[in-house]
């Protein structure tokens, strides 16, 4: 996924989240409301072919053919590696899986003549790019991997909906586009609670929500 580095793109989107939270009080509708549609892997080069890239957190499972005592299940690190049986400190992420097993099998090679591999995602994390995390008040605040045609009400319905305090319709939505941030506004107070359905929409991986506190 093209766009801005980890490190700056986490540091923005904490001071957005920041600013958001303690300043309940400013209303959304200054923001352009969230598009309910939005092009399909709007991130590849090709806009048909969205590629899950691996992050830490994910478990792998890394098949070699006719080698299983180098086979076998490791959790990507938080610094983004995995260490095999024979090769330590592979940097796999932000890769695609097909892209881990033709490195695993570069690295593997000085130990085992022509290695194939094979690469299989067992639990999914993904790096920040590829994860919707929400925040503020929500019944149960995380970050989801993102999943391919996933919603706004998929997510509310992941994370138990809204508590008591918040304030659903002024939520917003924090989005890289083009490489600059953009902030839209949802209703997920008309989504949950009437079940208005104009107000579902889209999500991209690497939305941020962001639902404040209601005040009184």
């Amino acid at each position: 996924m093209k766009g801005l580095p980890a490190d700056r793109l986490t540091g923005t989107m904490l001071g957005i989240v920041l600013i958001a939270l303690l300043n309940g009080c400013t209303n959304n509708f200054s923001y352009p409301p969230l598009p309910a549609s939005v092009p399909k892997q709007p991130f590849t080069t090709d806009p048909d072919q969205y590629r899950y890239l691996v992050g830490p957190g994910d478990d792998l499972n890394i098949f070699v053919w006719r080698n299983p005592e180098v086979s076998g299940s490791v959790t990507v690190r938080p610094d983004g590696m995995v260490t095999t049986p024979l090769v330590e400190d592979i940097p796999v992420s932000g890769l695609t899986p097909t892209e881990v097993a033709r490195l695993v099998e570069e690295k593997l090679s000085v130990y085992v003549k022509e290695p194939i591999v094979t690469v299989q995602v067992d639990q999914f994390q993904g790096p920040f790019s590829e994860q919707v995390r929400i925040v503020g008040e929500a019944s149960e605040p995380k970050a989801l991997p993102y999943q391919e045609d996933m919603t706004l009400l998929d997510v509310m319905i992941a994370v138990g909906g809204l508590t008591e305090f918040a304030s659903g319709n002024r939520a917003s939505v924090v989005r890289i586009v083009d490489g600059e941030q953009q902030q839209y506004g949802v209703r997920i107070d008309d989504l949950l609670s009437d079940g208005d359905i104009s107000a579902n929409a889209d999500l991209l991986p690497g939305d941020i929500i962001i639902i404040p506190e209601a005040w009184f």
